[in-house]
């Protein structure tokens, strides 16, 4: 009888790791996530559709705060002690990212530490923790001097519990068929100090799985979305009153469009819905689409205080996503991205369906999760799943 595998995914978000871990054969125990909107999503899909999450008696299926289960739930948590094989998950990454504000006293830096304090209650064999790079460069002081990283108060503290091997490096994804550049730190520790072996294993084993999938390591934009450009045709949104949506064309392009839509029997790709722009907006997206304008060509030329639009190149692999997705214009097209594109550049299959709002105001960015924002938060299910088959060796060995 084969081994199951067990995990539980912290700050989960929409369901992106969750979902690579599925993909390579891990069972789930919960998922612990804040947002309703996100959670959803991951419900939804995990929950619902794949029945993925065993789910103990002690926590009603829903969206929750570690600090509430930390606080209320921990006899629970310590009758698990022991008997994970793997905790895994990204704290909010916000306040670190260089994307965003980066702030030092940003509050959501602090659930980096409850991560740990849930670590150190149910001592998993091993654990995955992943942020944004810039989580390993200390804050800028007074002096001008930067201070600890957090990703090295992360380490000495793994190794308080008794994970003396802990260590950290900085993975783009796009060398591992995600059609993003998107560099991030991923911290591996195990109790029986073969964490080292992960990053080898990772780059041994990624020739195979990506020939399994058949896909190539660097995935432009172009061969992950145009098989889903606006061209092919527009229909009345099936969840939007006012919007159009897009089809498909009549055929898969590339191996990864193919990856992509496997398992997906829908004319219609989920949350591919288009942005309403106004003759002005698309008039400006055109312009910087035929004369290639630069990020710097575009502010001088509409004098915009907006220091981050970017053309996006179809022979490339994307930019890092953001959760604004005015911050970039089409390759081909004069509009955004849409929650789908998104999707497939995360590495999401169109078979996942995304819930919530599509977009919020400014001032509910704070409590709510749009499907932008969980598609763009969201660790690459490709990624993950790479991660899970490797992990796997791990724990067996």
């Amino acid at each position: 009888m084969k081994k199951k595998f067990s995990y539980v995914d912290l700050f989960a978000g929409c369901g992106g790791l969750s979902l690579g871990l599925y993909n390579a054969g891990w069972e789930g125990l919960f998922a612990v996530e804040k947002s309703e909107d996100a959670f959803q999503t991951l419900k939804h899909n995990l929950i619902d559709k794949k029945k993925h999450f065993t789910w103990p008696t002690w926590l009603e299926i829903g969206s929750h705060n570690i600090d509430t289960i930390l606080a209320s739930r921990e006899p629970g948590l310590r009758e698990l002690k022991g008997n994970v094989d793997l905790v895994a998950g990204g704290p909010p990454c916000q306040g670190f990212s260089t994307a965003g504000r980066r702030e030092e006293n940003d509050e959501r830096n602090k659930l980096a530490h409850a991560y740990l304090e849930f670590v150190e209650i149910i001592k998993p064999k091993v654990l995955l923790f992943e942020n944004v790079r810039a989580f390993g460069v200390g804050f800028k002081k007074e002096t001008n001097v930067r201070g600890k990283p957090h990703s090295e108060m992360v380490l000495e503290k793994l190794k308080e519990l008794g994970y003396e091997d802990a260590q950290a490096r900085v993975i783009d994804f796009s060398g591992f068929g995600v059609p993003q550049i998107r560099q991030r730190l991923i911290i591996i520790a195990t109790l029986k100090g073969n964490s080292g072996e992960f990053f080898k294993l990772l780059e041994e084993r990624k020739g195979a799985f990506l020939e399994e999938k058949g896909i190539k390591a660097n995935v432009t934009l172009a061969e992950a979305i145009s098989d889903i450009e606006k061209k092919n045709g527009v229909i009345d949104s099936p969840d939007s009153k006012n919007f159009k949506a897009g089809v498909y064309n009549g055929r898969v392009l590339t191996g990864y469009q193919k990856l992509m839509r496997l398992d997906y029997h829908s004319d219609i790709p989920d949350s591919h819905r288009f942005v309403n722009h106004d003759e002005r907006i698309t008039g400006k997206f055109r312009d910087i689409i035929d004369n290639h304008l630069s990020n710097k060509e575009i502010q001088e030329k509409y004098n915009t205080k907006k220091t981050n639009i970017s053309l996006l190149r179809a022979d490339r692999p994307c930019l890092t996503l953001t959760t604004l997705p005015d911050d970039y214009v089409h390759y081909l097209e004069p509009r955004v991205l849409t929650v789908r594109e998104y999707a497939r550049i995360q590495s999401f299959p169109d078979w996942y369906e995304f819930k919530g709002p599509y977009t919020t105001g400014t001032k509910k960015r704070r409590h709510m999760v749009p499907r932008y924002s969980q598609a763009a938060n969201a660790i690459p299910p490709l990624f993950g799943e790479l991660c899970g088959i490797v992990l796997k060796e791990l724990v067996s060995e």
